[in-house]
């Protein structure tokens, strides 16, 4: 059996090991693949494993041998799925990897607004706290969290740890959602949408990519919005619409912005919010902890062991 890995570096750039999938078959590892290179590559695979390689109907034509995709990620909007099925061809994601990671990383975005660590630590190394006939300073309003109102799009495990994390800042929580299940997840405020956006200090992103929720965060919606809210985006750059999100930051029609991911990455030089004021933009680093990818490399070890044996799991194209 063959198995390639298209764009293998992100997930292990060298720090983690590919040897426990060699006893499945011979493995191919190519650290990149762009995209005119993947017919070549992985026209003799059985088993394929992608990232961000973008499988469309026409290159499923040309891999005749493949059997199996594993997604070295939980989106799987970078494969045609319903072409897969059609050419029975199982396609596993990896589900709830990332999530305490991302958490993580959206209070990181969080108490970096409230409290201001990075502006502070730079004015003391560049020697104003020496100079300072005070025993303490500050250069920007500090906050606390306690009693602010945070708002969660989507409500999935990542929401949910958020959520738990904020109650334990002492924060009020708004929960919007397409399917709020309130018998389910008693003592969650579930609101609808302007709400959400009218009594939010902090807004955080995390949902899915879908019709319904591209550009969710646009000019309307942030027209309701007080002038000191903070918008999150840990979940998918096109959630937001960055020229309407720039357009306001610029405006100071909100207070901030923290996002790790953007509509096109790498981004373009001319995306709007590498020049818009108070917007804090990280490399879509969120699922990247050394925990985080080495849970990823079992669980796509998981899937590929499980479709093997005749009962696939984490199937996104049933």
């Amino acid at each position: 059996m063959k198995i390639v890995n298209l764009d293998a570096h992100t997930t292990n750039p060298g720090d983690l090991s590919w040897e426990p999938f060699k006893k499945y078959g011979e493995v191919t590892i190519y650290e990149r693949t762009e995209q005119n290179q993947i017919i070549e590559r992985a026209k003799d695979a059985d088993i394929l494993f992608i990232n961000k390689c973008i499988i469309t109907a026409d290159i499923l034509e040309k891999l005749p041998k493949l059997k199996y995709v594993g997604l070295q990620s939980t989106g799987y909007n970078v494969i045609d799925c319903d072409a897969a099925k059609k050419r029975g061809i199982v396609i596993s994601n990896i589900p709830a990897y990332s999530t305490a990671a991302v958490a993580q990383l959206t209070f990181s975005f969080i108490l970096q607004f409230t409290n201001k660590v990075s502006l502070h630590s730079d004015a003391v190394h560049n020697g104003e706290w020496c100079e300072c006939p005070d025993f303490c300073f500050w250069k920007a309003p500090l906050s606390e969290l306690d009693g602010k109102t945070l708002g969660i799009i989507g409500y999935g495990s990542i929401g949910q740890r958020v959520s738990n994390i904020a109650k334990a800042f002492g924060m009020k929580v708004l929960v919007n959602t397409l399917h709020p299940n309130p018998d389910k997840f008693k003592g969650v405020n579930f609101v609808d949408f302007d709400t959400l956006c009218k009594e939010s200090d902090f807004i955080t992103c995390h949902c899915p990519l879908t019709s319904k929720t591209e550009g969710i965060i646009n000019k309307d919606a942030i027209s309701k919005m007080k002038n000191s809210t903070v918008i999150i985006n840990t979940s998918r750059g096109p959630v937001v619409n960055e020229t309407d999100l720039a357009e306001a930051l610029n405006s100071e029609r909100i207070a901030g912005a923290g996002v790790d991911v953007l509509s096109v990455e790498p981004p373009r030089n001319d995306n709007p919010l590498l020049s818009a004021k108070n917007c804090i933009i990280t490399p879509h680093i969120a699922w990247a902890a050394f925990e985080t990818r080495e849970r990823l490399l079992k669980i796509l070890e998981e899937n590929l062991k499980a479709f093997i044996e005749g009962h696939p799991q984490n199937v996104v194209n049933n």
